[in-house]
């Protein structure tokens, strides 16, 4: 039972750490059609931020905020260069990744990683210490899920106001933005800001859950998120009071359960990136599969 116990936990920690990478990619994935590939540099790039603040003595708190900050600051790199300088999607994505390895080896002074044992994150202070001892074994779990739910209120808030309709606007009809006198390039850049500021925050969360901080972290987390958004829009598409941004966080979660099940029945530890792709694989063509079902069972009313 206690075994069961520590699966779960560990599960729902890192499924809600890993959401909110999710709800970035979500931003840019979905709401921009844009496939930013920048998000593995983005999400140790805040995880280095966080360990080097917190190693300096800064509030663990305002660490996850700088990690952000500098997420959204290469986010605006990416838009730039494929708003500015023409340069393609995924290129941009790739270019921003690459060149922000070098700056992780910067920012920890170039050790490849950093630990901060014994010092305060948000895991062990400030509030999660006014937790009673009995809610100790949770007390990153809920630490995780409250700040899931703040950075999910505030997309959700952004997502109505009259920028957050004009960044839907431009991934599913950029002329309309145009027609508007607006400038869907500019809306480009402040979604790829949104994207990996979050993205650099889930690696901030994760760095201080572990304690430990490694510049090679971000490999394969833009297939996990994609991953993540893919299974909880498709699952939960139906589920009315489900918003999309509490459905690719229950994605995260389900997607963490899947590869620790697949731990626990014996798959060895060297093919866990094997199993992540598969994982996506299956996620993108089942989805692939409903939405030609659907287009199948629509009825064109011209016909009638």
């Amino acid at each position: 039972m206690d075994i069961l116990l520590g699966l779960v936990v560990n599960i729902l920690e890192e499924g809600l750490i890993y959401g909110v990478m999710a709800m970035g990619v979500y931003i840019t994935y979905k709401i921009l059609d844009f496939p930013d590939l920048s998000v593995d540099g983005t999400f140790p790039l805040g995880a280095c931020v966080t360990a080097v603040l917190i190693t300096l003595g800064v509030n663990p708190w305002l660490a996850c905020l700088g990690a952000f900050a500098c997420g959204a600051a290469a986010g605006c790199v990416t838009g730039l260069l494929h708003v500015k300088l023409h340069i393609s999607d995924l290129l941009s994505g790739i270019l921003v990744m690459t060149g922000l390895y070098s700056i992780n080896l910067l920012i920890t002074g170039g050790q490849a990683t950093v630990q901060f044992y014994n010092k305060p994150t948000i895991f062990t202070a400030g509030p999660a210490a006014l937790l009673p001892a009995g809610m100790r074994t949770w007390r990153v779990t809920v630490v995780a899920l409250v700040t899931v739910v703040i950075v999910k209120l505030l997309l959700d808030a952004y997502l109505r106001t009259k920028s957050g309709l004009l960044l839907r606007a431009t991934g599913s009809n950029a002329q309309y933005v145009i027609s508007l006198g607006r400038d869907p390039g500019k809306m480009k850049i402040l979604g790829l800001a949104i994207g990996n500021g979050c993205a650099a925050m889930s690696g901030g969360l994760l760095s201080q859950q572990t304690e430990t901080a490694n510049i090679a972290s971000g490999t394969g987390m833009m297939v996990m998120a994609l991953a993540s958004v893919i299974i909880g829009t498709s699952l939960f598409r139906r589920v009315r009071f489900v918003k999309a941004t509490a459905a690719v966080v229950l994605g995260s979660i389900l997607y963490k359960t899947c590869l620790v099940v697949a731990m626990q029945l014996g798959l060895p530890t060297n093919l866990l990136k094997l199993l992540m792709a598969v994982l996506f694989t299956v996620a993108l063509v089942s989805n692939n599969l409903v939405s030609k079902r659907r287009k199948k069972q629509y009825v064109d009313p011209v016909q009638l």
